[in-house]
């Protein structure tokens, strides 16, 4: 029988770099990278065009029901998918992020969320990040990482995302958004932003990336060696 590939999530804060992390977990380890956070984007987005309240609970959930929202690996990331729709770039906006953070603190939505989820990921292989994936998705995960930064590093580095030049205003916006999702996040009732127990925490606040990415494939690649060892 053929052991079940691993399941290693990521969680963490708005602008820690949990995309670029799982995006090079998933091309080292020959996985597929799965951005839950762009499932709650889609949804935030078709919400916005069909003017579904943001605090209209059983209208989301409903909503969420009746949308396909699906994930499409590619060499350069996912490519997004909303009722066949390519929205990969459109839910990368401003008001669809807002929207998004507001969607997923309703429970129904949640719930709905995490069961398409965990049917994505079940077969292992996969990379999953988002903000509940090694306490609510997969609790079970083989591998957890909670990244994390100071919010002025991550507003910082989402500014140069999108922009060759500094900009101070516009960093201290986004720094205020960042401030007021990760309240969002971490108060909601319904999986809360937190790391697992038994979650390896990574503060990348001082690191480069490439230090940031050695720390994660080692992880990934001790756990590997270890299974290794434990087989009979």
């Amino acid at each position: 029988m053929t052991e079940r590939k691993l399941i290693i999530a990521i969680d963490g804060p708005a602008g820690a770099g949990k995309s670029t992390v799982a995006s090079h977990l998933a091309r080292k380890f020959g996985y597929i990278n799965l951005e839950t956070g762009a499932m709650y984007r889609a949804l935030g987005l078709r919400a916005l065009e069909t003017h579904v309240p943001l605090d209209d609970e059983q209208q989301l959930a409903e909503l969420a029901r009746r949308s396909n929202i699906s994930l499409v690996p590619t060499e350069n990331g996912n490519r997004v998918l909303l009722d066949g729709r390519d929205v990969s770039e459109r839910i990368r906006a401003s008001d669809v992020t807002a929207a998004a953070s507001q969607v997923s603190v309703h429970p129904a939505v949640r719930a709905w969320m995490v069961a398409r989820q965990r049917e994505m990921g079940k077969m292992g292989g996969v990379v999953m990040e988002g903000r509940d994936i090694g306490t609510k998705v997969f609790p079970d995960a083989d591998v957890k990482i909670f990244l994390d930064a100071n919010e002025n590093v991550r507003a910082d580095r989402r500014v140069r995302q999108h922009s060759a030049q500094d900009d101070a205003d516009r960093s201290k916006k986004i720094a205020e958004e960042m401030r007021h999702r990760d309240q969002r996040d971490t108060n909601r009732t319904t999986s809360p932003l937190v790391a697992a127990a038994d979650a390896v925490i990574l503060d990348s606040s001082h690191m480069t990336l490439e230090e940031v990415l050695e720390a994660v494939q080692r992880l990934v690649e001790q756990k590997l060696l270890y299974r290794s060892a434990a087989r009979p």
